[in-house]
């Protein structure tokens, strides 16, 4: 029995190191290289890899903070220590997970003073208790922890519903720009943790607490690397080669943009979109956004904004719909000249990045799958 809990005791300290290594590496990782290894062709926000390697700093240093309650004897002095681990985490870990999790939605910057409030409580809450060597206080925060997760959880809930909307307003393409999917992985992760903190103890509670660690650290670091940075994206980017001749006078137009704003009505702003980018097509470049399409039909995007939520649409939804369309009468003109249809090729031709975006948008606008929509045709 004794032999069997001192190879618990190695298998946990080589698992708490292994975590605590793992969080330093990937914060080294994110410091000092600049080019992604998980998704080369994606360039990553500058401000969110930052953040990033911030709370894995603080996970490693997390670790080193309860690394004394190893060798530890006494009762009293590995409760000083909790209280002591908790309290540095509340100072430093737990905000710098919030930020980050208010750093991946790249809609707009959102004020980091409201952090500091909330985790003010279980600071003093600790500290008192550190100070007068006491527990009794530990029922009211593991309370506030609760309702912080869960009052945290429905404000991301409600923010993240709100950069999707702003997402479809502004870019042609989601791939590498969504969070719903990593936010519902990570609060998953932070949710097992949390019921482990406050309800198990002994061997179960500290393994689970360090697969834990490591499985963040692996999902943070693909989310960082899969998730494009909104903010580099110029009205000049990736524009069609037909384009390049009209650049000039466009940058030109840009700059007396507002006097070109107040003289142009919404209501020809359908007639410019069909002129500019229905009949040359380009509605096929990739990731076009709503500034760059603005920027081609001579208006700007809060007029081209407000067009397409006048029509009850998304820019998503319109540029999709072009493209769908595009995919349609293609099908068509092969299956005329009975040539080969590779349904992921043509989805490529009419404009979708990914075949994955090009199925969703598809059961969306034509109310069923590509592969039952062709079924349908050939029966015909």
């Amino acid at each position: 029995m004794y032999e069997q809990h001192i190879q618990e005791d190695l298998i946990y300290m080589m698992l708490y190191a292994a975590a605590a290594m793992m969080s330093l590496l990937a914060c080294c990782y994110l410091l000092f290289r600049r080019a992604n290894a998980i998704a080369p062709d994606v360039t990553s926000p500058v401000r969110l890899r930052r953040w990033t390697a911030v709370f894995f700093a603080n996970m490693t240093l997390s670790h080193l903070w309860y690394l004394p309650i190893v060798f530890l004897t006494s009762r009293e002095d590995i409760m000083l220590c909790y209280l002591l681990g908790a309290m540095l985490d509340f100072m430093i870990l737990i905000p710098s997970a919030i930020v980050l999790l208010l750093v991946m939605l790249q809609d707009r910057r959102r004020p980091l003073w409201p952090v500091c409030m909330i985790v003010a409580p279980p600071i003093i809450g600790l500290a008192i208790g550190l100070a007068t060597r006491s527990i009794a206080r530990l029922p009211l925060l593991y309370i506030y922890y609760l309702l912080l997760g869960i009052g945290l959880l429905l404000y991301m809930v409600h923010e993240v519903r709100r950069y999707g909307r702003w997402l479809r307003n502004n870019y042609a393409d989601l791939e590498h720009k969504e969070v719903w999917q990593s936010f519902i992985v990570l609060a998953v992760i932070v949710l097992v943790f949390g019921i482990y903190t406050l309800s198990l103890k002994g061997t179960p509670y500290h393994f689970v607490v360090q697969l834990n660690d490591i499985v963040l650290v692996c999902y943070l670091l693909w989310r960082v690397e899969t998730l494009s940075d909104l903010s580099i994206s110029s009205p000049q980017d990736d524009l069609p080669e037909e384009a390049d001749d009209s650049l000039a006078s466009l940058t030109v137009a840009m700059e007396n943009e507002e006097e070109n704003a107040v003289s142009l009505s919404i209501r020809n702003i359908g007639s410019l979109l069909k002129q500019h980018c229905e009949e040359p097509q380009l509605y096929l470049q990739h990731d076009i956004s709503v500034t760059q399409l603005a920027m081609q039909i001579g208006t700007n995007r809060v007029y081209l904004s407000q067009y397409f939520t006048n029509e009850g649409i998304s820019y998503n939804t319109y540029i999709n719909g072009l493209r769908i369309q595009h995919f349609i009468n293609r099908y068509h003109d092969l299956a005329k000249d009975r040539q080969a249809i590779i349904t992921k090729h043509l989805a490529y031709e009419s404009g979708f990045r990914s075949y994955s975006t090009f199925g969703v948008a598809f059961k969306q606008i034509m109310g069923m799958t590509a592969t039952e929509w062709m079924r349908d045709q050939s029966a015909r």
